[in-house]
């Protein structure tokens, strides 16, 4: 039986980072709303109870009846965690005088507490709430204190439950993963065997029970979650998976050819249809950005129901499902507002009447990479920049054209392939080039332009949620900009993007 840790979700915008924090040390663990609280089995080692951007004190706030595990499981709550346990068993919860956000450091720390084996004195936290504790309720003993904060950590006696008021999954918490080891490890017995190898092992197991001999379709895309997941297809039910790769005329430089080729290296069943000719047509004239996203969306499905229904008796959809998409259709307050349409193969299953197969949908994106090496992916495919379903079709601003799609592709190379050649492509998360709608006066010998603008985009991130932009040698920008203004007609401009995310997005539609 698969150990685990539960983290049951009030909210709070670090709850997945919780979760990653607990699968770096090897251990499985599921997040889940507070309001579907899950079955528990003795697969569930412990529990954690996560922030909130709500008080307890709100009217409205997430309520949990702990009844059924308080006592009988190891609980650490965390933040509205911990004030949750205390403000509904005794004690008293109160605005602070200030809002308590931003480094701390403990000042006093119980040491023959098991959560702070090895913890050193004066070790910094990361706070990050607006009420304190004020009074605790009979048996529950203060384990940590800052400066400011009196009740930073405490144990309730005769349980094995523990609470304390900051975030040791942030990195501003520098001893945060050492006490989450404490936790998931020393006190709940956790047995750190969750691995690539064991996972690779355990998804094709259950892959081959579950489908048995039936066919299944997978439409791949060129990145890296699609790729992990038909390697792992592959070795369950061999040539029972059909590949479909498409090119939508909004591919990167020769990347369907490239892609496809190295698709049929590794022993993939692939289908290539090229495709581009009705994209570029159905695109024609559109420039809002969410019908562009909406029109592709559409002409993937109806490209790839066409090249399925060539295949005979297929059953199963395979998705490259991960995590992070998962947790967001089931959130605390049900699914995100739109920011965008993802394009994904959302629409296919109804259509064309198939059962869905997600092989990663328990991985977050960096564990994906980790199960691809030791798949024996290559490292370049693997180690591949994200980039969008829509493709260059929302990093060219305005309408789209295949002249505008091929100076795109032309400046994209340019930027991509000197990242690679100045050791800088796996120092950057994602890397882009959109292409303007805005043409600016230029001087090229003795002539006045008037040309397009294009923005180089680079970024560092983890997973997405958040980004910031990468600090780029002036002489490597300086080497870029020339070289796309010198070799490709069309465009006199080149500037850089210097946003993070938030407030802005890493896309620019």
């Amino acid at each position: 039986m698969l150990e685990k840790i539960l983290i049951l979700d009030f909210g709070s915008q670090y709850t997945q980072l919780i979760g990653r924090r607990v699968r770096e040390l090897n251990v499985y663990c599921e997040i889940h709303p507070y309001n579907r609280f899950p079955e528990i089995d003795k697969s569930v080692k412990g529990i954690i109870l996560s922030g909130s951007p709500f008080s307890v004190r709100d009217e409205n706030h997430p309520r949990i009846d702990l009844s059924g595990i308080k006592g009988k499981i190891p609980i650490l709550g965390v933040c509205y965690g911990a004030q949750y346990m205390v403000h509904f068993f005794g004690g008293e919860v109160a605005p602070s005088g200030s809002r308590e956000y931003g480094r701390a450091n403990l000042k006093y720390i119980d040491h023959d507490s098991d959560l702070f084996t090895g913890i050193s004195d004066d070790t910094q936290v990361w706070m990050s709430h607006g009420d304190t504790i004020e009074k605790m309720p009979p048996s529950y003993k203060i384990i940590a204190s800052t400066n400011d904060v009196k009740n930073a950590a405490y144990k309730i006696e005769g349980e094995k439950t523990w609470a304390i008021q900051f975030h040791p999954e942030v990195y501003h918490t520098t001893e945060g993963k050492l006490l989450l080891y404490n936790y998931i490890v020393n006190i709940c017995g956790c047995r750190q065997n969750w691995t690539p190898a064991s996972f690779i092992e355990t998804t094709i197991n259950e892959i081959r029970e579950k489908l048995g001999n039936d066919k299944v379709v997978l439409g791949l895309s060129g990145g890296v979650d699609s790729s992990v997941a038909a390697v792992l297809l592959n070795q369950a039910i061999g040539k029972n998976l059909t590949c479909i790769f498409v090119d939508n005329g909004l591919l990167r430089k020769n990347e369907f050819e490239n892609v496809l080729d190295q698709y049929v290296g590794m022993g993939l069943n692939v289908i290539g249809v090229d495709a581009k000719q009705k994209f570029w047509d159905d695109l024609k004239g559109i420039t809002d950005p969410e019908m562009k996203r909406k029109t592709i969306g559409r002409d993937f499905i109806e490209v790839f129901d066409e090249e399925a229904k060539k295949i005979k008796n297929v059953k199963w959809l395979a998705q490259g499902t991960i995590y992070p998409d998962v947790i967001e259709s089931v959130s605390v307050n049900g699914p995100s507002a739109t920011i965008k349409s993802h394009h994904n193969v959302g629409g296919l299953p109804a259509k064309m009447n198939l059962k869905i197969v997600e092989p990663l949908k328990s991985l977050f994106k960096d564990e994906v990479r980790r199960v691809g090496r030791e798949l024996g992916i290559s490292p370049k495919l693997i180690g591949r920049h994200p980039f969008p379903g829509p493709g260059l079709g929302i990093r060219i601003l305005g309408d789209i054209t295949p002249e505008k799609v091929t100076m795109l592709q032309e400046a994209d190379a340019i930027f991509i392939n000197s990242l690679l050649e100045w050791d800088l492509y796996d120092k950057v998360w994602q890397a882009a080039v959109m292409l303007l709608p805005v043409q600016s006066v230029g001087v090229m010998g003795d002539e006045r332009t008037y040309e397009n603008v294009v923005a180089l985009r680079a970024v560092t991130s983890t997973d997405g949620m958040t980004a910031d932009w990468v600090h780029l040698p002036y002489d490597f920008l300086a080497r870029v900009s020339n070289e796309i203004i010198n070799k490709i007609r069309g465009i006199n401009r080149v500037v850089y993007d210097i946003s993070s995310k938030p407030p802005a997005t890493i896309e620019w539609e």
